[in-house]
């Protein structure tokens, strides 16, 4: 179909339906429904009330440790860090678990704490949103990074262990890059690999090799904790 003929279809101009093809023109819903109907394509519009990522997690005795003991582990090797950073984008509004910077490489880490797995496209969704916001967020702090991982962080429990196992392939596409890469990139510090980072820890370990894997990397041995009401009650004692 040439754009005289949608353009007709649709009753607006050639010209208004190729600034449209460019991202120059800002069309209506009226006039995009137009266009689907006149393509063939079914719309569908989904209105939803702004993203609210509030810090009630931070509340959470189970996360707050796990969080404290990563920002633990990343200053032990030199890098700055900052907790519960703040971002804002329209009426959405949330916290960054934990960014880390390498002075040395200009890295950025931007590190979401999870102490179980519920929705993995929702997680997704956030952390695509705090990876586009976590560039400015760095430069407020004063920091100069050029580039950002992110890693996500689970709490080694069997419970999380499973739902990272069920869905591994999603996993292992979302999630390139593992621990012990990870923890290789902590020690000499060189040019990170490229995609995001997952992996376990068990805010009690004093084990040099602090980042676990999970069962679908090959992790034989057992999780610390079975579930996350078991990591509380320990944590608490």
């Amino acid at each position: 179909m040439t754009q005289d003929e949608l353009a007709d279809r649709v009753g607006v101009t050639r010209g208004y339906i190729a600034g449209i093809e460019m991202g120059r023109a800002n069309p209506t819903l009226d006039v995009v429904t137009k266009i689907a109907v006149a393509l063939d394509l079914e719309v569908d519009w989904h209105i939803r009330p702004p993203i609210i990522h509030d810090a009630v997690q931070t509340g959470d005795l189970v996360h707050a440790r796990c969080s404290a003991y990563v920002d633990r582990r990343l200053r032990a090797v030199g890098l700055l860090t900052a907790r519960e950073v703040e971002i804002v984008h329209a009426r959405s509004h949330g916290w960054i678990d934990l960014l880390a910077y390498d002075p040395n490489s200009s890295g950025l880490l931007l590190i979401e704490v999870k102490t179980r797995i519920d929705d993995l496209g929702a997680l997704e969704r956030q952390i695509g949103w705090y990876e586009r916001s976590a560039l400015d967020a760095a430069r407020r702090l004063g920091w100069r990074p050029v580039r950002v991982v992110t890693w996500l962080v689970v709490l080694a429990s069997a419970e999380a262990d499973a739902g990272i196992h069920a869905h591994r392939t999603l996993f292992d596409d979302a999630f390139p890059v593992r621990a012990h890469e990870a923890l290789r990139w902590l020690g000499n510090r060189g040019e990170a690999r490229s995609g995001r980072v997952l992996a376990m820890i068990d805010p009690l370990s004093r084990r040099r090799d602090w980042l676990i894997r999970t069962r679908s990397d090959g992790r034989r041995s057992d999780p610390p904790y079975r579930n996350l009401r078991e990591a509380a009650r320990r944590l608490a004692s």
